[in-house]
């Protein structure tokens, strides 16, 4: 999700909306137990490489200028720990202050979000360096002008009318900061586990041949730490795809548990399920088109947790492996 979006805002937390189905009064759980909202299944979106205010600085008040698609929040929508009602809009800590991208602005420079950087950016909690240490602008792609300021660009329901949407039916974490700083592997990881250690490298990469190195991929360059960059998983069998030119890549693999293994200890949801929906991809007509998709993101067109175990654990790894294909 991280191509062409524009990344960390002044305050910087990880989004999560947990979407809650709610069902009548009069459904009852597995046990018999009558409830007022039982819930079946939980769903986590994740906004990968983004900081909650980018899209939701300003919820649930979007501009509605002519010709953008519209968007107005319930009387009784609550507001956010966002820019907007802590004063950040008009008075921010960094270089350049927050502003809004139109839904005509939504292609942009792509935003570094690289383990060391983001460190850099929160400077001990001061959060005022990101144009200097994380921002990214032109030439060769559409900066709004601001050079490396456009990492304080933001959207609001306007552009992103579906996730604001979203935020008016179901649950919303607006104060949740990511324990961890880096990029998509060490994020999506922690997402499902808890933490990022754990990691071991495979001594070859994919095509046999070449040596794996964990310089950039594993905290201090060791063969087995926490991840900090994003090495391919060691078990993903879409790495020789040509198109994606992952052959050569340093790979590792994770230990430890995560929310696959205690499902599965817990209910009847583990190997069963992940058995029906990772398969391998036997042609190329099992296959998303290549070139859709990111080489180190979820090229699998499943939940990204049954995904993540897949891909890089020893504990949790079903018999049959993923087909490639597109991010959720």
């Amino acid at each position: 999700m991280h191509h062409c979006l524009t990344r960390a805002m002044a305050v910087v937390a990880a989004s999560a909306m947990t979407l809650l189905p709610v069902y009548p009064a009069s459904a009852h759980d597995k046990d018999d137990s009558s409830t007022k909202t039982p819930i079946q299944h939980v769903v986590v979106i994740f906004q990968e490489n983004v900081s909650f205010d980018h899209y939701f600085g300003t919820y649930p008040h979007a501009a509605n200028l002519a010709g953008e698609t519209p968007f107005h929040a319930k009387d009784d929508t609550p507001s956010v720990n966002g820019l907007e009602s802590s004063g950040l809009l008009t008075h921010n800590p960094n270089s350049t202050q927050p502003f809004r991208l139109s839904p005509a602005q939504a292609v942009t420079c792509d935003q570094d979000h690289d383990y060391g950087d983001e460190q850099k950016a929160f400077h001990g909690g001061l959060m005022d360096l990101f144009p200097e240490t994380v921002g990214t602008g032109g030439p060769g792609c559409y900066d709004a002008g601001k050079g490396k300021g456009l990492v304080m660009g933001y959207y609001d329901g306007n552009t992103v009318t579906a996730l604001w949407n979203y935020a008016q039916h179901f649950a919303m974490s607006d104060n949740s900061f990511s324990t961890t700083f880096g990029p998509s592997t060490p994020g999506a990881v922690n997402l499902i586990s808890g933490n990022t250690y754990g990691a071991t490298l495979v001594p070859l990469a994919a095509d046999g041949k070449t040596p794996g190195n964990p310089k950039d991929a594993i905290s201090g360059g060791l063969n087995f730490g926490s991840v900090i960059g994003d090495p391919r998983p060691g078990y993903d069998n879409c790495l020789r795809t040509p198109v994606l030119g992952t052959a050569k890549s340093t790979r590792i693999t994770m230990s430890g548990k995560n929310v696959g293994d205690l499902l599965t200890i817990k209910t009847s949801l583990g190997a069963g399920s992940r058995e029906v929906l990772l398969r391998p991809a036997k042609t190329q007509m099992d296959r998303w088109p290549a070139h859709q998709c990111h080489p180190h993101h979820w090229c699998v067109h499943f939940e990204t947790t049954f995904h993540i175990m897949s891909r890089f654990s020893t504990t949790s790894r079903p018999a049959t492996l993923t087909i490639c294909g597109p991010a959720l």
